[in-house]
């Protein structure tokens, strides 16, 4: 494996200046600022994700659900069986593929959801406090053209 000499190091460039350590620290200060209100409705964060999700994108195939939710399908299986187990969710086979599962948010799942959105909002408005629209819409801009730059999926 080959150095490449130009590039820098972590501790040269610190932690405060690689995007990567940065991403981590907001998303889990953001998990962290829900962390109440998701443990009030007996959810975990997989589970929050699927239903916020689900809100938006209903009857969706599992393999999907994973990749937009950012949870392994491993802990989704977990996690879809216990929101099914609660009335939130259904899975019903896929009518074009009976190996694959679709899933559809239940009215209590959306109740749910809804209960923990303004938290979600907040939090998500908390992140944004001191920076104007213009900065916010670019910064919105250069996340979705990183994500294009390194997705595996076409959404």
């Amino acid at each position: 494996m080959t150095e490449q000499k130009d590039v820098p190091r972590l501790g040269e460039m610190g932690l405060e200046n690689f995007a990567p350590y940065l991403m981590n620290r907001i998303i889990g200060r953001y998990n962290a600022a829900l962390s109440t209100e998701m443990a009030a409705l007996g959810l975990t964060t997989p589970q929050m994700r699927s239903l916020a999700v689900l809100s938006v994108i209903d009857g969706i195939l599992i393999r999907e659900l994973a990749v937009y939710a950012v949870v392994q399908q491993s802990t989704l299986s977990r996690a879809l069986d216990t929101l099914d187990a609660n009335g939130m969710i259904r899975r019903e086979t896929d009518e074009k593929d009976s190996r694959a599962t679709r899933v559809f948010l239940m009215d209590a799942g959306r109740e749910a959801y809804e209960r923990l959105w303004p938290h979600m909002s907040q939090a998500s408005e908390a992140m944004f406090k001191g920076i104007d629209d213009t900065e916010r819409r670019a910064f919105v801009g250069t996340l979705q053209t990183i994500l294009r730059n390194i997705r595996k999926h076409d959404f």
